[in-house]
């Protein structure tokens, strides 16, 4: 699976977001201070989900399994 990150330059800098995850965006002076923004911004939203679902699926008999290990935005 891979997620696809837009950047787009703005007067202030650059504005980004990950297309398959609404809620990531962010912003950054530069394209560099950008894209480490996003690859936060990516890791506190799964983060976050990851405690809801854990408080959804408390006490019930599931299956989980990690799908993938680092989150990395490329440069372009």
């Amino acid at each position: 699976m891979h997620l696809t990150a837009v950047f787009q330059k703005v007067p202030e800098g650059y504005i980004g977001f990950v297309e398959e995850l609404p809620g990531a965006n962010t912003q950054g002076a530069t394209l560099e201070e950008a894209r480490a923004n996003l690859s936060e911004a990516v890791e506190l939203i799964l983060e976050a989900n990851r405690t809801l679902a854990e408080e959804t699926i408390q006490g019930k008999e599931v299956i989980a399994r990690k799908i993938c290990r680092d989150l990395e935005v490329p440069e372009p």
